[in-house]
């Protein structure tokens, strides 16, 4: 059975989705538990500061891209 795959014209938003959605899930544990400490709710807590975080974060990393992509070209080297 064959995959239906996205056109690679998407990859620099599917690379945003899956960076904001991972580090936005990150966050929001560490936050959470450092807020509020590991409690009988802490996974509805992170779950509803996942909500906002979620799409904050895909929105912040499609308008940084462009810039990191910048200083990465001035900062490393390529022989």
């Amino acid at each position: 059975m064959k995959t239906k795959k996205l056109p690679v014209k998407l990859t620099s938003y599917v690379f945003a989705f899956y960076m904001a959605g991972i580090m936005a899930m990150l966050m929001c544990l560490i936050i959470t538990g450092v807020n509020q400490g590991w409690s009988s709710h802490y996974i509805s807590d992170v779950l509803h500061a996942y909500k906002i975080a979620m799409p904050a974060a895909f929105i912040c990393v499609l308008i940084v891209r462009p810039i990191v992509a910048i200083l990465v070209k001035k900062t490393v080297h390529v022989s």
